[in-house]
């Protein structure tokens, strides 16, 4: 078992993880003793595939449980998807003593973590990721949201889980869509943060995509790690925790300009390598270094190439809806180099015009 704490004082929170962790989670919750009553959010699927464990290790621990469920997919990822489940909520009768527990990928974290903050004004929740996006991102750090028309993730909150527990056993039955979309995140710490780890990846590309437990394990508690590390020292992102948006800012626009029928990971690794060109364009990052993420990021079977369909003048004016869009300036988290970025909003607008292949 591998345990690491995010450190917030007061808020401080545990990551779990270990191989077949999920039978063991209604006791370590009975003894944590965080809520006297739990609901299990999770979607239609994983609430079949993963649903009956989970409610069997809750109830085994004399842990009272309910699950709740919503439809599969990003187009659940709305305002009245929040309203229906706190309807729910309400006719069955959960109070602030009471908490949620999140259990699926990001769109469910992301969904629960929300409704936790607004409803009866907040309350508690925890964290069961089990796609490898959500077990490396979406489930630390305590970003929760919901999308608009306008653009994604506009509406939330920031709010911290109780708990994140990863079972890396459930990577195993994961699609392989759905571990390349995770793949992308990871490749992100190692850009941003961790040359080291960029190199591991590099060498280790056929057990991680073999999915050696053993390896997915340390790759996952590498990124919590880095992960905790960011959100502890700016909770809010208002200084260092806007690296964590590397490659974020022209994904989040591919992303939107698909309707969100791009996987979220394919289009942060199609960002992170626009990104790069940015930083080659402006001098701060070597032509050979931005090879080697784009060589990376194509080794792990991800597209390095925005689709000729949201190559365009459109695509980039999702760019101003950006949530991390300032009087109308995107700003954008260039390399420098492999382990190290700047956060920028002085990128030149033919740089990105050439990204985009608009003029």
């Amino acid at each position: 078992m591998k345990t690491i704490q995010v450190g917030l004082n007061e808020r401080a929170y545990d990551i779990i993880i270990e191989k077949g962790l999920l039978p063991r989670i209604g006791a370590d919750l009975a003894e944590r003793n965080i809520a006297k009553r739990y609901v299990v959010v999770a979607d239609s699927h994983v609430a079949e595939l993963i649903g009956p464990q989970l409610m069997a290790s809750l109830h085994g621990a004399g842990v009272a449980a309910e699950l709740i469920t919503f439809p599969r997919g990003e187009e659940s990822k709305h305002l009245a998807t929040v309203a229906e489940l706190a309807s729910k909520l309400a006719r069955l009768g959960l109070d602030r003593k009471d908490a949620l527990i999140a259990l699926g990928g990001g769109v469910t974290g992301d969904i629960t973590g929300f409704l936790a903050a607004i409803y009866m004004r907040g309350i508690p929740f925890v964290q069961i990721p089990t796609t490898l996006l959500a077990q490396v991102d979406s489930s630390v750090g305590g970003k929760t949201g919901v999308d608009i028309p306008e653009g994604k993730n506009l509406v939330g909150a920031f709010y911290q889980p109780r708990c994140v527990y990863i079972d890396s056993a459930v990577l195993l039955e994961l699609p392989e869509a759905e571990l390349l979309n995770g793949l992308a995140e990871v490749i992100k710490y190692s850009v941003i943060y961790d040359a080291d780890f960029f190199e591991f990846l590099a060498k280790n590309r056929e057990a991680i995509l073999a999915r050696d437990l053993a390896v997915l394990e340390e790759v996952v508690a590498r990124c919590c790690a880095i992960k905790a590390e960011v959100v502890a020292a700016d909770e809010r992102e208002a200084d260092l925790r806007r690296i964590l948006n590397f490659g974020h800012t022209i994904g989040h626009a591919v992303e939107a300009a698909s309707d969100y029928t791009l996987a979220h990971g394919l289009a942060v690794g199609l960002g992170m390598v626009a990104v790069c060109e940015l930083a080659v364009g402006k001098g701060i990052f070597a032509k050979e270094e931005a090879n080697r993420v784009r060589q990376l990021i194509a080794d792990y079977g991800l597209p390095v190439e925005i689709p000729a369909e949201f190559a365009n003048e459109q695509t980039k004016a999702f760019l101003k809806t950006d949530k991390k869009t300032v009087g109308g300036r995107p700003f954008f988290v260039l390399p420098t180099a492999i382990g190290k970025v700047v956060i920028t909003d002085d990128v030149d607008e033919a740089l990105v015009n050439k990204v985009f292949c608009c003029s």
